[in-house]
């Protein structure tokens, strides 16, 4: 048997972890209050992937799931203390070889409130819809000829 390579992220209210497992067929997944199991067979010459996760902290069971596609199987963890940042995916500091963070999908929303985030979001479509550089005039040698501006006057020396 060989655990299935898995990424995982943070949310304020959930922990998010993917199964890379292509072409997964009987796939298990048992949420426990403190454990996550997974197993299913994968790929072309039905591989036994089985995976037992004992998490940072405390999920709620009833309200997590699981979803298959044909390149992995994503499970929703509901957190059972919704706000509270995981540092980590499991309650050991060790170091799994088949598990990540993935990268993509990480967000530090700890130091943010919602309110900041909403702000940051209208910032970037307001900067989006600014149009591209061709509206914007040239100021790097705006007129080039030799008109001398009153700030370009010779300075005394220092004494």
């Amino acid at each position: 048997m060989h655990p299935a390579t898995a990424k995982w992220y943070d949310r304020r209210d959930s922990v998010f972890i993917e199964f890379c497992v292509a072409d997964s067929k009987d796939v298990k997944v048992n949420f426990d209050k403190t454990k996550c199991g997974f197993s299913c067979l994968g790929g072309t010459d039905n591989v036994k992937h089985e995976n037992e996760i004992n998490l940072f902290d405390a999920i709620d069971e009833n309200e997590s799931k699981h979803k298959r596609t044909d390149r992995s199987v994503l499970c929703y963890l509901r957190k059972a203390q919704p706000g509270k940042a995981w540092p980590r995916l499991t309650k050991e500091k060790a170091k799994l070889s088949w598990l990540s963070v993935d990268f993509n999908n990480w967000k530090d929303w700890e130091d943010d409130s919602d309110e900041e985030m909403g702000n940051f979001d209208q910032f970037s479509d307001m900067m989006n819809n600014m149009g591209g550089e061709d509206d914007l005039p040239d100021l790097d040698g705006a007129d080039d000829d030799e008109s001398a501006d009153s700030d370009d006057e010779k300075m005394p020396d220092l004494e």
